[in-house]
């Protein structure tokens, strides 16, 4: 059985990419035992913007928010064998049209009032809930 670190090495060191076709999807697939694949991955939930009202000529200023998920699928027939779409885990990004990237920080979305709606926190780079994923697949991979 493969140790929870080496899941927390596969879930880090796997890139996350765009899925095709979707709005605002990313995921990350992870081959983690035989037929088992890992998906991880986040999706956009709302966005809040804030108009301004000094110069209507300017955009909106925007927070959007993004919950992770994770889901372990059998790698051959794609079926579901467990998942986790809780939302409990989410990150912000300062607008629509910068796209969430690693040197993204809370700071780039400045003193924008609405960003107060998204509670920041350690969770917004796959690095910092690796191991609160490893330790629920490991329960799920005991389990099926």
């Amino acid at each position: 059985m493969v140790e929870k670190d080496e899941i927390i090495d596969l879930i880090i060191n796997t890139p996350i990419e765009k899925i095709k076709d979707s709005e605002d999807v990313w995921e990350a697939h992870v081959e983690i035992e035989d037929r088992k694949m890992l998906v991880v991955g986040y999706k956009a939930e709302e966005s809040y913007c804030e108009e301004s009202f000094e110069d209507e000529a300017t955009d909106n200023e925007c927070v959007l928010t993004y919950s992770w998920y994770w889901e372990l699928r059998n790698s051959e027939t794609w079926d579901l064998i467990q998942e986790n779409h809780d939302s409990d885990l989410s990150f912000c990004t300062p607008s629509q049209k910068d796209p969430w990237s690693d040197e993204s920080t809370f700071e780039e979305i400045g003193d924008l009032s609405k960003s107060k709606i998204c509670t920041w926190s350690d969770q917004n780079h796959i690095e910092d809930i690796a191991e609160d994923i490893a330790d629920e697949v490991k329960e799920w991979l005991v389990t099926t």
